[in-house]
């Protein structure tokens, strides 16, 4: 079965944008970003939010084209609609749940859970998150997006790698352990 690994930018409490979407403060530049772009290139496949595959069109990428062209993106709307998607962009907006399960089950590289807090949180609530890469960013926004949205779950992490960058992002690499209670929404 193929791992769902989120790998994310997130600040020290915990947001992966501000409440409008924006990533002020986010480190673009140092070797972190130079590891992110290069760990991207062992996933085959993307699953994210439309507020997340959105998001890239403010940096050029154009509506039904893929934003990573070695991927194949699976963004999960019922919104969202392309005359004529790029083959590699898929939408699913109905029984997402089954898709996801189907997309596990079918042979590849781990899949990279792009964002957002939304979506996250309902891969989190069906216990479908097998690791998370977080690009933690040395900033605080007090308020914003969840890393998991408004879900609530109680989960044992195991650290598989942690690296400091001289620019003070780290990067948190952990598999998630699912305690066996019942995940509060």
């Amino acid at each position: 079965m193929r791992p769902i690994i989120y790998h994310v930018a997130v600040t020290l409490d915990g947001f992966i944008a501000k409440k409008d979407g924006s990533t002020p403060g986010f480190s673009d530049e140092g070797e972190h970003v130079t590891d992110y772009l290069n760990a991207l290139k062992d996933y085959d496949d993307t699953i994210m939010g439309r507020k997340t595959y959105e998001y890239g069109y403010q940096y050029g990428l154009k509506p039904g084209q893929p934003a990573y062209p070695h991927m194949t993106h699976h963004i999960f709307s019922s919104k969202l609609n392309f005359e004529d998607p790029h083959e590699q962009v898929k939408v699913v907006s109905e029984d997402q749940l089954a898709y996801i399960q189907d997309l596990k089950e079918t042979t590849g590289s781990p899949i990279y859970l792009c964002g957002g807090g939304k979506f996250a949180g309902f891969l989190l609530q069906h216990r479908l998150i097998d690791e998370v890469i977080l690009k933690q960013n040395p900033i605080i926004y007090g308020t914003g997006i969840s890393l998991f949205g408004n879900t609530c779950a109680h989960l044992e992490l195991k650290e598989v790698c942690h690296v400091t960058y001289d620019n003070g992002v780290s990067l948190l690499h952990h598999q998630v352990n699912y305690i066996d209670e019942e995940v509060a929404v």
